[in-house]
């Protein structure tokens, strides 16, 4: 009655203005007499309601039927879960005893390589769901899609640059009902074209009472910038990327993803988060739970207007077809979003700077829909569908008449196993909201689908009866992904591996393999690896136990080893629950062998690394110069590196293998063992540095004794005794020690002291010999620090040999800083400075940076791709006992059954260099 009231006296005024204009007063007069007379009858009848009813009768009545409803949804869903049971029965015993059938997916890369992480995402999950996978370029080169091929495919996957090569050759309307495409033709006619299928729903529906933007229809490459007003909260003012799965149309069925991109008025570029996260801490769980409410609400009416649109335009439907639309939501200093953009796919435009992570999101989104999209079965007979079809629920005669027709049952039945599975989808549409029960049967499919959702929301923790703006255990109800992530590390195993660029693993990723190996080309340097764990309550860490979950690994020639932790960090110290395990290796420059006809090339510097802008860059045809060269005088001589190739113009078409450091007017002799033996004889060797200056040491102690049968990552002080059959020493000293807080570190000075003081005695000549140098940290302030110690400790004749700078740290690694290409040109400048100090203190000097620049994608291990050299182990007797000393170390060790080798041709070729200046030929 409350209902009609508005209605009736609205129609009897407006009747009464149309009589007032053109009627005589009498007329008048009696309008008014009954209008009087109507509203009087009126007002009693409703008086008279309102005293017959009272108000505990009125709950009475809604808990009845509240009830009525909950039992009714009750049998429904009980009935739904029986005909899950039986259609899981009637698909598994028409499989053959000994042979279970496979479901086959065909994936339509288009443009896309095999390589791209969206490619091997889809292989892995579809493998996983144990979907036999057929991969192609488009629908027409699919031998799978032909029509002489019927009906033996259940899942088309078309890529974006597929996606009209699916429109045009699939007959969507046609499809068998075991058979599913991830998309939707009405969708895709409403939403493509880069706006311009906003543009045509706009001039076609005058949809100009949606919470839309005119701005939505210009190009992608446009963006609405932010209002500069500021409203208090609860107001946001932020874009918002949220992504959409719509799995049926008519009805329309639709979720909502929890991961978002977010791009706030103080930030450069979005950021991925989840919506469940988000909202909470931007506006606390109450008016979160509001804005949540008015985005389902406007993505909600544009879908319902694209649904109604094309219901008037055509009956048939694809049963089957999802659609991953991306919304991109504008708020200007409210909770009512409009919408400014919407996609035809995953889009993530805000993050271009970041492709990893765009790809990282989209990826999980994908396989979160694999996972929540029910499986398609395979092809059922008539029989079993028209024994489906007598089900309940199906005919006009049972207790709630819905009559329903296959179509309807099966999208039914989808949407019920949607709403049980745990995913990280949101119910988007239907709406849940459930506050005004009713004891009437329902009476379309639609009906049917609020019932059941209202059913499981219940189950979560909603009360119907509650209103919306209250119980904050309702808003995070609403904001937590179906079948909400436990807080415990459930299941400590990995989802994926996520790398860029993308690693093909061998064996193919599974949970329950924890090691891999993987290849990479000369030309990949780093590897952005993230694994993600499959509970939410695990953390991952990479190398160590509070380690990183992501980071970005340099990737040294030969092999790299990536541990992946998964742990349980609920305790202070983290717990290790299982370890995977990635081998990467990276291969060698790509060599061409020489044959007779070759030229020689050269080249100082990688036309990638412009470190001196004013020389060339990249190979040259190389000219010798005329006349006899003489053996260098110093150990910094200009020089370039010569290598054999085909064509100067093709750096593949090289003989890597006889790549050769030579200077541009003299050169450097290789001294021989023997001569290399009688030249170290009673001589004393102090190296301090850091672990390049190491690298170079331990070359030259196999060089001296044949064989290096000790080897240690040393970041203290060490002394080698018996070298060259007990008539060398050599000692080390690591410098500078990073790792201590900066008050606890010793000094150079301090360093230096200590080294003098564990090699001595020490004779004050050439005997003596201190090397000192590092990658980056050397400056002109040491060398004057090592001049003034070495004349206080009366050693000021002994020979220097300053080890120059070098190439490192120029690659974008995780936890070390990284240099750009201007700190990298003055560093070269740097390393100029600290020659010509060095020169002028009369010390020999050895120009590693030089040597360094044009090959500084050679590196092997180490994160700051400043190592030149890595030892290995061999198995092998050892030759000789070796004494040596350093802290926890014994005074003399036994021999083992194996030795060690420096491998690494750069540091060989500075470390030959160092040697030559040690033993000239012309030395006394």
């Amino acid at each position: 009655m409350r209902g009609l009231l508005p209605s009736a006296s609205g129609l009897l005024l407006m009747l009464l203005r149309r009589r007032s204009c053109s009627g005589p007063p009498l007329l008048l007069l009696l309008a008014i007499a009954v209008c009087c007379l109507f509203y009087q009858t009126v007002m009693v009848a409703r008086n008279r309601l309102r005293s017959t009813t009272h108000p505990a009768a009125e709950l009475q009545g809604w808990k009845q039927s509240r009830d009525v409803m909950m039992e009714e949804t009750r049998r429904l869903i009980s009935d739904l879960e029986a005909a899950h049971r039986k259609r899981d029965a009637q698909s598994w015993s028409q499989k053959t005893p000994h042979r279970r059938q496979r479901r086959r997916a065909v994936v339509l890369s288009g443009q896309h390589q095999v390589s791209d992480t969206q490619v091997q995402v889809y292989q892995q999950v579809l493998e996983q769901l144990d979907y036999e996978v057929h991969m192609s370029t488009y629908a027409e080169t699919s031998s799978v899609l032909r029509p002489q091929q019927g009906s033996g495919w259940n899942l088309l996957l078309c890529l974006s640059s597929a996606e009209h090569s699916c429109l045009r050759r699939m007959s969507f309307l046609h499809l068998q009902r075991h058979q599913r495409v991830n998309l939707i033709p009405e969708l895709m006619d409403a939403f493509s074209d880069v706006g311009g299928g906003l543009c045509l729903l706009f001039a076609r529906l005058h949809l100009t009472d949606l919470p839309m933007r005119p701005f939505s229809c210009a190009s992608s490459n446009e963006r609405l910038p932010f209002t500069d007003d500021r409203a208090p909260p609860p107001g946001l003012v932020a874009i918002i990327n949220v992504y959409v799965l719509v799995t049926s149309l008519q009805p329309l069925t639709s979720f909502l993803h929890d991961i978002i991109v977010v791009t706030t008025n103080h930030e450069a570029r979005g950021r991925p988060t989840k919506l469940s996260h988000f909202l909470p801490q931007q506006l606390g769980p109450e008016n979160s739970h509001q804005v949540l409410k008015q985005i389902k609400k406007v993505i909600g009416e544009v879908l319902q207007k694209v649904a109604t649109d094309d219901k008037k335009r055509q009956t048939d439907r694809c049963v089957k077809c999802y659609q991953l639309l991306t919304f991109t939501l504008l708020f200007t200093g409210s909770i009512f979003p409009e919408i400014i953009q919407v996609d035809t796919d995953l889009t993530f435009d805000s993050l271009k700077d970041e492709t990893f992570e765009a790809e990282i999101n989209r990826d999980l989104i994908l396989e979160d829909t694999l996972n929540f999209l029910p499986r398609s079965e395979p092809h059922l007979s008539s029989e079993t569908e028209t024994e489906t079809k007598g089900g309940q629920y199906i005919s006009c005669t049972d207790s709630l008449p819905v009559c329903l027709s296959d179509d309807d049952f099966l999208l039914l039945l989808q949407f019920h196993r949607q709403m049980t599975a745990a995913s990280s989808f949101h119910l988007l549409y239907p709406s849940t909201t459930c506050s005004s029960p009713t004891s009437s049967s329902p009476s379309s499919l639609s009906d049917l689908l609020v019932r059941v959702s209202c059913y499981y929301n219940n189950q979560r923790g909603f009360n119907s009866r509650t209103d919306e703006n209250n119980s904050s255990t309702n808003q995070e109800s609403a904001l937590s992904p179906q079948g909400g992530a436990s807080g415990l590390c459930a299941d400590p195993h990995l989802r994926q591996i996520y790398t860029h660029p993308g690693l093909s693993l061998t064996p193919p990723f599974s949970r329950l393999v924890k090691e891999y190996r993987a290849e990479v080309t000369f030309d990949t340097v780093t590897i952005r690896i993230r694994p993600v764990p499959v509970s939410s309550g695990c953390q991952v860490h990479l190398d160590e136990h509070r380690g990183p979950r992501m980071v970005n690994y340099p990737l040294g020639l030969g092999s790299s080893r990536i541990n992946i932790l998964v742990t349980d960090d609920s305790d202070p110290e983290p717990e290790v629950l299982t370890v995977y395990t990635v081998h990467v290796s990276r291969e060698n420059r790509p060599s061409l062998p020489m044959f007779s006809d070759h030229v020689t090339c050269s080249f100082l510097q990688d036309c990638g690394l412009l470190v001196r802008p004013n020389q060339s860059c990249g190979l040259q045809s190389h000219v010798p110069s005329p006349g006899p060269r003489q053996s260098c005088s110093s150990g910094h001589e200009p020089g370039r590196w010569i290598v054999p190739c085909l064509s100067c113009s093709d750096n593949r078409t090289c003989d890597w293998r006889e790549v050769s450091w030579q200077p541009d007017s003299c050169y450097h002799p290789l001294v021989d063992r023997p001569l290399l033996q009688d030249c170290m004889k009673d001589r004393k060797l102090l190296f301090i540095g850091d672990s390049t200056n190491r690298g170079m040491m331990y070359f030259l102690m196999e060089r001296v004794n044949v064989s290096l049968v000790d080897w240690g990552k040393a970041h203290d002080t060490l002394v080698y005794h018996n070298l060259n059959n007990g008539r060398t020493q050599v000692s080390y000293s690591y410098y500078p020690q990073f790792w201590l807080e900066k008050g606890r570190r010793p000094t150079f000075r301090q360093a230096l002291l200590q080294l003098l003081h564990r090699s001595r005695p020490l004779v004050d000549s050439h005997q003596t010999v201190l090397v000192v140098g590092g990658v980056q940290w050397l400056n002109v302030d040491h060398l004057k620090t090592v001049r003034d110690v070495l004349d206080r400790e009366s050693l000021r004749n002994i020979l220097v040999v300053v080890k120059s700078l070098g190439m490192g740290f120029h690659l974008p690694v995780d936890g070390i800083r990284s240099l750009n290409l201007k700190e990298i040109q003055d560093l070269d400048t740097h390393n100029s400075n600290i020659i010509a100090t060095a020169k002028h203190h009369g010390h020999e000097v050895i120009d590693t940076f030089s040597i360094t620049m044009g090959r500084y994608k050679e590196f092997l291990q180490g994160r700051c791709a400043c190592h030149f050299h890595e030892v290995e182990k061999f198995e092998s007797p050892a030759n000789s006992w070796f004494n040596f000393t350093g802290p926890g170390l014994d005074q003399r060790a036994e021999p083992e059954n194996f030795s060690y080798h420096v491998r690494g041709p750069v540091n060989q070729v500075y470390s030959e260099v160092l040697l030559s200046r040690l033993c000239p030929r012309t030395r006394t």
